[in-house]
């Protein structure tokens, strides 16, 4: 009965994610993706952020962090697992580069078939000199990003397309059932007992970890922006960036944590980081709106 309460919660996790990435197609055209192709810089850029830069600054925090080595691996993970669907739907939300982060989420989610096992191996045995070898399965991995990502965002864009209409009154009342469903699930995991599918955290441990995750947070944001401007790239192309950066594949930290290295104290910092990170999003968000209000209604 515990694992397959686990299971549901991951599977409704799933289902939460797809739709997300539907109501995302929705508010697309081809012609977003076609700008991409012929300006391609912002999207190299939000690579490079995401694969290189963002495992360096999570290792970097935690050369000065005072906690247990298991939580250190679980934050590696987590910099390991960048721009998940969530992100997507914030950068919706905050008049982002949707386009843009639907390609780096498709694309680096293919990417990390090949970094995580790195990242993660390097992880294990430097924080717990253990030798264990991680490998993710390709073929249900593939299936994962295509089913979850890429399908549902092919289908959002294939009803914007045949019924415009239909498309564009749905969305407004999508985004906050989304919303709700999304804030539902996490809590739900968040809050289980491990005896339940969750992650049986304590009050302690989150106090050990949030301000680690917390620095982790507003750096990646920084970063992003700075980033951004060094490579003379458009405001609302480096927000998206921060986004990505910022608002991790969550979902992936805790299957990998959780499931192939059977490890609860693993996973805690993805859960602590995913309970305060879309909100900090969307301070962050209103900030560079703010700042930048006159770029982003060109």
């Amino acid at each position: 009965m515990e694992i397959l309460l686990h299971s549901y919660i991951d599977v409704l996790i799933s289902v939460v994610l797809a739709a997300i990435m539907f109501g995302l197609g929705l508010s697309l055209t081809l012609s977003n993706f076609k700008d991409i192709i012929k300006f391609p810089r912002a999207f190299f850029v939000g690579l490079a952020s995401q694969m290189i830069f963002l495992p360096a600054i999570a290792f970097v925090i935690l050369l000065f962090a005072d906690i247990p080595g298991p939580f250190k691996v679980g934050i590696m993970i987590l910099a390991a697992c960048p721009g998940g669907t969530t992100s997507g739907f914030v950068t919706y939300l905050l008049k982002g580069n949707v386009a843009l982060s639907i390609a780096l989420t498709v694309i680096n989610s293919f990417l990390t078939l090949f970094t995580i096992p790195f990242i993660v191996n390097f992880s294990l045995k430097y924080y717990l000199h253990q030798e264990v070898e991680i490998h993710l399965p390709f073929f249900e991995s593939v299936t994962q990003i295509f089913l979850i990502t890429l399908l549902p965002a092919i289908l959002g864009l294939f009803v914007r397309k045949t019924k415009p209409l239909f498309a564009t009154s749905i969305q407004k009342y999508l985004k906050f059932i989304l919303i709700a469903l999304l804030a539902m699930v996490y809590t739900i995991k968040f809050f289980a007992g491990d005896q339940h599918g969750g992650s049986g955290i304590t009050v302690d441990e989150v106090r050990t970890i949030l301000p680690y995750a917390l620095i982790f947070n507003i750096l990646c944001f920084v970063f992003s922006i700075g980033f951004g401007k060094l490579t003379k790239l458009k405001i609302r192309d480096a927000f998206t960036i921060a986004l990505e950066v910022s608002l991790h594949n969550t979902t992936l930290a805790l299957l990998i944590g959780g499931t192939f290295l059977q490890s609860q104290d693993m996973i805690k910092p993805a859960l602590i980081y995913t309970m305060f990170s879309f909100w900090t999003a969307i301070i962050f968000g209103f900030i560079i709106l703010k700042l930048y209000k006159t770029e982003f209604q060109r």
